[in-house]
């Protein structure tokens, strides 16, 4: 029987909820991202609070209530990883044993001379771990007058190629993408390629919103194409699809930052769809998190309760609601790196039960797990909650 007639997860990117026992293994003993952001300062965080964020475990100024709105709990990692794609593919039931590869030192010269052999560029500059917009300040000028790619990589696994728009033209960007997508294969698999265009005069490059990503696509064994190959739909917002290669969507909504995130969420809710509504809010990770702006991470916390109303206003009575992470990012922890955190989980149905304690969870597949059994399918890996949603 299906007790939900539609799902929405809504994934606070690098919003994690303290240390996994196995933090120090990945140098991240003490990280706690929504403890430390909420010792910075008093955040205002009212309906997070009253749906029983201050429920999971202490938090400063977010005290826990007698009866919260909706259950709560907090999901560990089980795969080997601490990124973005390892948590969203362990979510819809993917359980990685082997990490995506990272390179916070550049990657091998053979992997390089072998992009510049396959893709016909004249060389490459940087092969550093960057941010994105710092490497196109530092290295654009030179750029435009070699014509030289930009490769550079983040605390992700990623392989990111930048080029002005007016220099390598964004079709031709796109194909170097897709040679270096096919190149990266075994050890160095990355999780994603990126596209990284950018426009503007020496001094004041600026990105445009062209980014591509090219991501491993998952394995057919997950809860998207579980999903829409049983005719549910799987309407994708923000950088969803692109974490599945987007396998199993039916819809992908656009959104850029946040506030589209939360915007097209709305939308989709007043949308008549069956299935599942999947939204990243990914300013938590990329700007305030990777760029450790503990203010900037507090306010954006901020936003998204005060938007909450109209999420929960545009929820129909046979909706259900799921917010959690994929990861860290304590803004507050040394370095720019993802933090190896439990995910928050927080639970809200008009007609679900209240104030349940889910616990720890040993594993982000419970929330594919507990979606796939709402609507009467099975997904290998994981174990349901959703006894504990229904009366």
């Amino acid at each position: 029987m299906e007790h939900f007639n539609r799902i929405t997860l809504i994934v606070l990117d690098g919003a994690g909820i303290g240390a996994m026992p196995d933090a120090p293994e990945w140098g991240d003993a003490g990280s706690d991202t929504f403890g430390h952001i909420c010792e910075s300062r008093q955040l205002s965080l009212p309906n997070l609070q009253s749906i029983g964020l201050g429920n999971i475990r202490p938090l400063s100024g977010v005290a826990r209530i007698e009866k919260p709105r909706g259950c709560y709990g907090k999901c560990a990692l089980q795969s080997n990883g601490k990124d973005t794609t390892t948590g969203h593919w362990e979510m819809a039931g993917i359980i990685l044993e082997r990490a995506f590869p990272t390179y916070p030192n550049g990657f091998p010269q053979s992997v390089i001379d072998e992009f510049i052999a396959k893709t016909h560029v004249p060389g490459i500059l940087g092969n550093i771990a960057a941010s994105g917009t710092e490497i196109i300040k530092e290295l654009g000028e030179e750029h435009v007058k070699t014509k030289k790619p930009i490769v550079y990589t983040s605390a992700d696994s990623v392989f990111q190629i930048a080029a002005h728009e007016e220099v390598i033209p964004l079709q031709r960007l796109y194909e170097i993408c897709e040679i270096a997508r096919d190149m990266l294969r075994g050890e160095n698999e990355v999780g994603r390629v990126i596209a990284r265009p950018f426009l503007g005069e020496i001094g004041s490059f600026f990105r445009t919103e062209n980014r591509h990503d090219y991501a491993v696509p998952p394995p057919r064994e997950n809860l998207l194409p579980l999903l829409s190959d049983n005719g549910l739909d799987v309407v994708s917002i923000g950088k969803i699809a692109s974490i599945y290669d987007s396998t199993g969507v039916t819809q992908d909504l656009k959104a850029k930052n946040n506030q589209q995130s939360i915007d097209q969420t709305i939308q989709a809710l007043k949308g008549e769809t069956r299935g599942l509504i999947f939204s990243n809010l990914v300013d938590f990770d990329m700007l305030y998190g990777h760029r450790r702006d503990t203010e900037g991470y507090a306010r954006a916390l901020e936003h998204f309760d005060s938007r909450w109303p109209e999420i929960e206003n545009a929820m129909a009575d046979d909706d259900l609601l799921m917010i959690t992470a994929d990861h860290g990012n304590d803004p507050t922890y040394p370095g720019t790196d993802h933090t190896r955190e439990y995910a928050p989980l927080i639970v809200y149905g008009k007609n679900a039960k209240a104030g349940v304690n889910l616990g720890t969870r040993q594993s982000l597949s419970d929330i594919g797990k507990t979606i796939a059994e709402n609507f009467g399918l099975h997904l290998r890996a994981g174990e349901s909650f959703l006894h504990d949603l229904v009366e």
